[in-house]
């Protein structure tokens, strides 16, 4: 069993930085594909970034260059490190995780086994 609990969201103006942080439990962290997801009212849960099991990552296009991805396995803890935020930033911000080998992980949402409850990103002009 995995639990994820997310943290270091909060209100930023635009341009600013926010590093979001997935702390993990359980005897099997760092073998597990990780995920970053967000989502805003009204809209599908999007596919923010990935770390793959064999430390490959992924970043979807609306934020490669400006979100990077860490891992500390010692803390068992996935950073998520946004740089030049923007307003359309502005979400719930999930972590998932999931012990599948596929390199790319999942796309969707609903197919990672462990899923945190979120914390919420604002991003301001």
């Amino acid at each position: 069993q995995v639990q994820l609990v997310e943290s270091g969201g909060g209100s930023r103006q635009a341009g600013g930085s926010l590093r979001l942080s997935c702390a993990g439990s359980g005897d099997n962290y760092g073998r597990y594909c990780m995920a970053w997801f967000r989502q805003v009212p009204g809209k599908e849960r999007e596919r923010v970034a990935v770390y793959n099991r064999y430390g490959g990552t992924w970043y979807a296009d609306s934020v490669k260059g400006r979100f990077t991805l860490s891992q500390d396995y010692t803390k068992k803890t996935l950073y998520l490190q946004m740089e030049s935020l923007k307003l359309e930033d502005t979400a719930m911000y999930y972590c998932a995780a999931d012990p599948s080998r596929n390199q790319a992980c999942y796309e969707s949402w609903r197919e990672y086994t462990y899923r945190g409850q979120g914390t919420q990103v604002t991003v301001s002009s």
